[in-house]
């Protein structure tokens, strides 16, 4: 039966089928097949109804809203010029505001594809004006707006709480940390390839030029602090910090910056509700799928063919990242947080690892696989907004994806990079 299941999925995908069909396919296959015919579809059903059924969940649609209406007005630009104005003027300062544009939009979509669009859209054009190689400035696009992924929000981290019954709050504050050192990381290495490169830099803004980017960008910087500043000082929970985010976008993109129209509002509800779909039919996919290989005693199986029992927690935990990262090579990060999570659970308990460093580790190595070839999804997201062919995306992708790999080995022997903020926050 697990070979047919695992047979039929892979064949789907083979055949170009969206990743929600193999996933509800194999989940009615295991049904069918473990509790002898189609009476026990109505179990199924309850399954998938029990995935989405978490209000965390809510958060998701609401970030993606929030996101989609920045990007759409002002409030991302903003925040680019910002960057900009202020470390533009130093050798590879252009790399660097990429990078640190990434993580200023990453603290309020939390999606590192719409990262891609919000920042690659305008940057790379002044990028390539400057001298930089487009392989290095796609690499760099891709690769950084992993740190959206770990920044609060980070719809990964929802996800990944909502499977594994991690407080959503603490996870959003652990991802600070791995963020900001992967931000400095690409830094020094933006420094280091525009000295080798002899690229030229931009000119100094004047303090004049900074203050007014500053108070342009004063009103999106309200972003991280509804966020961050809510969650930390116990004002919102994930949830509600989302929805007063799709209220804040909403007034500052058609009450104060009035670029948004009530039909470009529609538009953009529109896409939201398409995308909120597609993520949902995952969850609910993914969750049948994860009753179905739990009831089959499938982790049970594969986890005793690793030997993992026998682990200790830093061979655990390396185990995870290597699982999760291959995985998110060739499947959709959401997909593979539903299926893998459940599997690995029991074993982190046992071991006594905390759950909060567990899920930062995930959602990097979940990031770093959504950029790694050969079925990235933020490749493909590159591929078609940029119009570029797939090598060239790929390309200059080693040396960013080198430093995301050694980011997560510090996090497995220095905990504390992502923990001691969520302890200081949540001191118990």
């Amino acid at each position: 039966m697990t070979y047919a299941i695992f047979g039929s999925m892979i064949g789907l995908l083979l055949l170009g089928f969206p990743m929600m069909i193999p996933l509800l396919v194999g989940a009615l296959i295991g049904f069918v097949g473990l509790f002898g015919g189609f009476g026990q579809l109505d179990t199924m059903v309850q399954q998938i109804l029990a995935g989405i059924r978490p209000a965390s969940l809510i958060a998701v649609p609401m970030f993606i809203f929030a996101a989609d209406i920045m990007t759409r007005g002002q409030s991302a630009n903003r925040l680019i010029d910002l960057v900009m104005a202020f470390v533009g003027h130093i050798k590879g300062g252009l790399a660097i505001s990429t990078a640190a544009a990434c993580t200023l939009f990453g603290a309020v979509s939390g999606s590192t594809q719409a990262t891609v669009v919000a920042v690659g859209g305008p940057l790379r054009p002044r990028m390539l004006k400057a001298g930089y190689n487009d392989s290095f400035v796609l690499a760099l696009i891709i690769n950084a707006s992993d740190i959206a992924f770990l920044i609060p929000p980070s719809i990964g981290m929802i996800i990944y709480g909502v499977v594994s019954g991690t407080s959503i709050s603490e996870l959003f504050i652990a991802g600070i940390g791995p963020g900001l050192l992967i931000l400095l990381l690409f830094s020094v290495y933006a420094y280091v390839y525009a000295v080798r490169n002899d690229v030229p830099t931009e000119r100094r803004a004047t303090w004049g030029a900074r203050g007014a980017a500053l108070r342009r960008a004063l009103w999106p910087l309200g972003f991280p602090l509804i966020i961050v500043g809510g969650i930390y000082g116990g004002i919102f929970s994930p949830t509600e910090a989302a929805a007063a985010c799709v209220l804040y976008a909403l007034f500052l993109e058609m009450v104060v910056f009035r670029e948004m129209t009530l039909r470009q509002l529609y538009q953009t509800a529109k896409s939201t509700g398409l995308i909120t779909a597609v993520v949902f039919i995952l969850i609910g996919a993914g969750a049948a799928f994860s009753y179905v290989i739990s009831f089959a005693q499938v982790p049970q199986a594969i986890l005793g063919a690793i030997g993992i029992d026998g682990m200790g927690a830093y061979g655990v935990l390396f185990t995870i990242s290597i699982a999760f990262f291959v995985g998110c090579m060739f499947v959709d990060p959401i997909v593979v947080i539903l299926i893998l999570v459940p599997i690995f659970a029991p074993v982190v308990k046992s071991v006594g690892i905390d759950p909060v460093l567990v899920g930062t580790i995930i959602t990097l190595q979940v990031a770093i696989g959504s950029a790694t070839p050969p079925f990235g999804c933020d490749i493909f997201t590159a591929i078609a907004i940029f119009k570029r062919p797939y090598a060239e995306v790929v390309r200059g992708t080693p040396p960013f994806i080198f430093m995301l790999l050694l980011v997560s080995v510090l996090l497995i022997f220095f905990p504390q990079i992502a923990l001691f903020l969520r302890d200081l926050a949540f001191a118990k």
